[in-house]
């Protein structure tokens, strides 16, 4: 019997490994965020190059999605030599060395890594799961008139429309450990405890208020990509609420004025979903 010969490794099959990749602060994948710069397959050896919105960007971080990277493409079949480095960062050459000797963060960055990563990454799960769970809720309460914030707690995941936003709640509920029955209540924290009588609005709102950081960070910081690097913004895949229609930045009018002359309000005038 003749053995099956292997697949060569393709750009399509790197790339879909780095999109489950995701920006610990931002909750989105690294390819949809524009932050893979480059791809380089030969053979079963594969170089990656990952670029962030500035040079400065927290170093956990930026070590976090190189170093995920790289263990995604280890683990990815057919795949030999795996190289992946992180362009024009203050710690980049640092970064860089340690994912080649494989050095793990702490051996990275010796006393500057004063705790491990599964700490931060633990908080970002938190708040990932918190800001999918507001997603979810506030859908339902646009799409039901009748249903009422403090009638939130006993909405079921069954209740849930399928979709893209019950899959990213429930993969962010498996990252916690939290139970994915469909009779398990939606509206509970990241130990699966249910708000307090009397609290369930004022919980939704500070998963609002949660949700609402993330999103902002993320439209932020997908801008100073398309700012620092030119045409980046190919690379950037819409967002699910159309938050990023092309590059394009909103600039205040400006209305020569003489001296003496009244000046008419120029505020501009927004309105927000």
């Amino acid at each position: 019997m003749t053995a099956l010969a292997t697949r060569d490794v393709t750009d399509a099959d790197v790339r879909a490994a780095l999109s489950g990749v995701l920006d610990p602060e931002l909750d989105e994948p690294i390819t949809d965020l524009g932050f893979v710069r480059s791809v380089e397959v030969d053979g079963g050896d594969v170089t990656v190059h990952l670029r962030l919105p500035t040079s400065f960007c927290s170093p956990n971080f930026a070590y976090l999605m190189a170093s995920d990277s790289k263990d995604a493409l280890t683990g990815l079949a057919g795949v030999g030599r795996v190289v992946v480095e992180l362009d024009d960062h203050h710690d980049s050459d640092l970064i860089n060395r340690g994912l080649a000797a494989d050095a793990g963060y702490r051996g990275t960055f010796g006393h500057e890594a004063e705790k491990d990563l599964e700490e931060l990454r633990a908080t970002f799960r938190r708040k990932a799961h918190t800001a999918a769970m507001e997603r979810c809720l506030t859908a339902l309460l646009r799409a039901d008139s009748t249903l009422a914030e403090d009638g939130l707690g006993s909405v079921r995941l069954r209740d849930l429309p399928a979709g893209r936003e019950r899959d990213a709640l429930l993969s962010r509920r498996s990252a916690l450990g939290l139970p994915d029955a469909p009779d398990a209540p939606v509206l509970v924290d990241h130990e699966g405890r249910p708000p307090v009588a009397g609290d369930t609005a004022m919980f939704l709102r500070r998963a609002r208020s949660t949700r609402i950081s993330i999103d902002g960070n993320a439209h932020f910081c997908r801008g100073l990509l398309r700012t620092r690097y030119e045409g980046s913004g190919a690379d950037q895949a819409p967002r699910p609420d159309g938050a990023e229609p092309a590059d394009h930045h909103l600039l205040l009018p400006l209305t020569p004025v003489t001296r003496g002359t009244a000046v008419a309000d120029a505020t501009p005038k927004e309105s927000y979903p």
